[in-house]
């Protein structure tokens, strides 16, 4: 419950926010804290995760994908996640996450994540690679997108994620 306060208010102002289409881009502002910083005084490497989590929540409900999930009580489950971090994050500094659906197998899920300073300089990005779990185990990424009413085309995965998803 690090970020319970930033949880909350995500969550409260969640209902106020346009819904999005499942490949669309869920956009947060936030500010770093004291809170956030490590010995380095930027923002802490783990707070980037953490951060994230909220960028997935806010593309979760924004989309059909949160309402599914409550449902039919799948839990979203985290398989790997990469990070590349590019530039710190300073006391105070206001930033972006950028989160947005790069595309699925049967099994997998992969999200970016980006997180962009003011003037669109990139601070940090992660590729997220994650499923959905139910009662009786893995929900197969075609009921997933049946349920978010998506029956667009399956986005190409570029190659590096392809590759990074066999490991």
């Amino acid at each position: 419950m690090v970020l319970f306060f930033r949880t909350l208010w995500k969550g409260l102002t969640l209902w106020f926010r346009p819904g999005l289409e499942p490949l669309g881009t869920s956009v947060l502002r936030f500010r770093v804290w004291p809170n956030d910083l490590d010995v380095n005084v930027h923002m802490n490497n783990g707070r980037f995760l953490s951060i994230m989590d909220l960028g997935r929540f806010d593309l979760s409900f924004r989309t059909r994908l949160g309402k599914a999930m409550l449902r039919n009580r799948w839990q979203p489950l985290v398989g790997a996640i990469t990070m590349r971090y590019r530039r710190s994050l300073d006391p105070f500094e206001s930033y972006e996450l950028h989160t947005r659906l790069l595309g699925w197998d049967d099994k997998w899920v992969f999200l970016e994540q980006r997180f962009l300073k003011r003037g669109g300089d990139l601070a940090a990005e992660g590729i997220v690679k994650a499923l959905f779990r139910g009662k009786a185990g893995n929900v197969p990424m075609a009921e997933v997108l049946h349920l978010m009413e998506y029956d667009g085309p399956q986005p190409e995965l570029p190659e590096a994620i392809r590759r990074w998803a066999k490991v």
